[in-house]
C-alpha cells in the first residue's frame, strides 16, 4: 500500500532530483536559472560546429546581446516546461476518489475524520496536492459549519486563493516576455549608432566617388546586421508567449477540474446535522 501511494517524489521535477519543490504548480526559480544556463550552453555549442552558417553570424558576431535573448529564452522554456510538468504531477491527485462509490455515504463529522485518514493512505503527503489540500480543509472544519453554504464558501475561498496563487506564479515569465523584445531593441540601437558613426567617418576619409561606395556599401551592410537582434528577440519572444498561452490554459483546466473534483468528492455528499448543543426547536418555544 505504501509503495503504490501518491508521491511527489516520483513524479514532481523539482522533488525528482532531491530539490525542495515550489507550492503546487510554481516552479523555483533558481532551477528554472540554472537549467538556462545550460540551455544557452548548450544552443552555442551546437552554432559553434557550423562556423559557416547564418545563425554562427547572427549569434557569435552581434556582440553580447544575443547571449541574452538567449538565456532569456531559456530561462522562460525552463520554468515553463518545469510548470508544465508540476501540473501533470499535481492532475494525478483527481485520479483518486476519497469517498466511496456509494450513493448513501453521507459525509458528516464523522465521516469525515474516516476521510481524513484515508487521505493520508492514498498519499504520502496529501496537503502537498493542491486538491486534497483543499479537500483536508474543507473536512478538518467540518464540525464548524451549520449549512451547506459554509462548506461551499470555504473550498470558493480556497480556490479563489489557488487562482491567485496560480496567477502570481506566470509574473517571471511575462516579465521576460516583455524584456526579451527589449534586449533585441538595444542591440538594434547599438548597431545602428556604430553604423551612424562609421558612415561620419566614411564621409569624412573618402577621396572619390567609387571609394566612398565600397565604404558605404560595408556601412549599409552593417545597418541590415543590426535590424537581427530585434528580429531574434520578436522571434524567441513570439514562441515564449504562444508556450505560455498553452501551458496557463493547461493550468486553468486543471483548476476547473479541481472545482469539480470537490464537488462531487465533498459538496454532493454533505449532510449538515445540528450541532449537540442546539436546543430543539421544542424546547426554545
Amino acid at each position: 500500500m505504501t509503495s503504490s501511494r501518491l508521491s511527489l517524489a516520483r513524479h514532481d521535477p523539482e522533488c525528482l532530483i532531491g530539490l525542495r519543490g515550489g507550492r503546487f504548480t510554481r516552479p523555483t526559480q533558481a532551477l528554472s536559472m540554472v537549467l538556462a544556463i545550460g540551455i544557452t550552453v548548450l544552443f552555442y555549442l551546437i552554432i559553434g560546429f557550423f562556423p559557416e552558417t547564418t545563425a554562427y553570424l547572427w549569434f557569435y558576431e552581434q556582440g553580447t546581446i544575443p547571449y541574452f535573448i538567449v538565456y532569456f529564452t531559456g530561462w522562460s522554456l525552463a520554468y515553463l516546461l518545469l510548470k508544465w510538468a508540476k501540473i501533470a504531477a499535481q492532475r494525478r491527485a483527481l485520479s483518486i476518489a476519497i469517498t466511496p462509490d456509494d450513493p448513501t455515504f453521507v459525509l458528516t463529522q464523522d465521516t469525515a475524520e474516516v476521510l481524513l485518514r484515508q487521505m493520508y493512505e492514498v498519499a504520502a503527503e496529501p496537503r502537498s496536492y493542491l486538491v486534497f489540500n483543499r479537500a483536508w480543509l474543507a473536512l478538518s472544519s467540518m464540525r464548524n459549519f451549520g449549512r451547506l453554504g459554509d462548506l461551499e464558501d470555504l473550498l470558493q475561498s480556497q480556490a479563489d486563493n489557488d487562482e491567485a496563487v496560480s496567477e502570481s506564479s506566470y509574473t517571471i515569465v511575462r516579465g521576460l516576455v516583455w524584456a526579451i523584445p527589449v534586449l533585441g531593441f538595444i542591440g538594434t540601437v547599438i548597431g545602428l549608432s556604430i553604423a551612424i558613426g562609421e558612415f561620419g567617418n566614411v564621409l569624412q576619409a573618402a577621396s572619390g566617388t567609387d571609394e566612398m561606395k565600397s565604404q558605404l556599401q560595408e556601412v549599409t551592410g552593417g545597418l541590415g546586421i543590426a535590424f537581427i537582434t530585434t528580429l531574434q528577440a520578436l522571434v524567441a519572444a513570439l514562441g515564449v508567449h504562444l508556450l505560455l498561452t498553452m501551458i496557463a490554459r493547461q493550468e486553468e483546466q486543471f483548476l476547473d477540474d479541481c472545482r469539480e473534483y470537490c464537488q462531487s468528492q465533498l459538496v454532493s455528499h454533505v449532510r449538515i446535522t445540528a450541532p449537540d448543543w442546539a436546543a430543539p426547536a421544542a424546547l426554545t418555544r
